[in-house]
């Protein structure tokens, strides 16, 4: 089961990588995690970041934890895509240019019980419109 939302930022693609392309800002916009540790790599492909759960409890998992979360897919301005190791759900965010604007898809994939036990089905539309807010912050700078 794949779950997206999709929405135009008032940014070029290139300010907007640079948010989400950033480790330390993962929590800024990704509405599940609270904290990022990345590793020594960084941004790159096969990357093991720790990061910090929020509050809200899952079904397999208590609020709060650590948990680690693989990068598949590192494409600089255009896709962000990981696998949270615990959950078995990827996760990530594709963008497309949307004239001076910035289209961004947000989403998540998994199995259709993992998705609605865990919670994740609402992740997409939020990291979008957090990720709408602090680009229009930004935008009107």
């Amino acid at each position: 089961m794949v779950v997206e939302a999709t929405r135009v930022l008032r940014s070029s693609r290139a300010d907007v990588w640079a948010l989400v392309g950033e480790p330390y800002h993962l929590p800024d916009w990704w509405p599940s995690y609270s904290g990022v540790e990345p590793d020594r790599r960084g941004l790159a492909e096969g990357a093991r970041w720790t990061v910090l759960r929020g509050r809200t409890p899952g079904f397999l998992r208590k609020p709060g934890g650590r948990a680690l979360i693989l990068l598949e897919r590192v494409r600089p301005a255009t896709e962000l895509a990981w696998l949270d190791l615990a959950q078995r759900i990827e996760a990530g965010v594709r963008l497309d240019d949307e004239g001076r604007d910035t289209r961004a898809t947000a989403f998540v994939s998994g199995p259709f019980w993992r998705i609605y036990a865990e919670g994740a089905r609402g992740l997409p539309s939020l990291a979008v419109a957090r990720l709408h807010d602090l680009c229009q912050t930004a935008a009107e700078l």
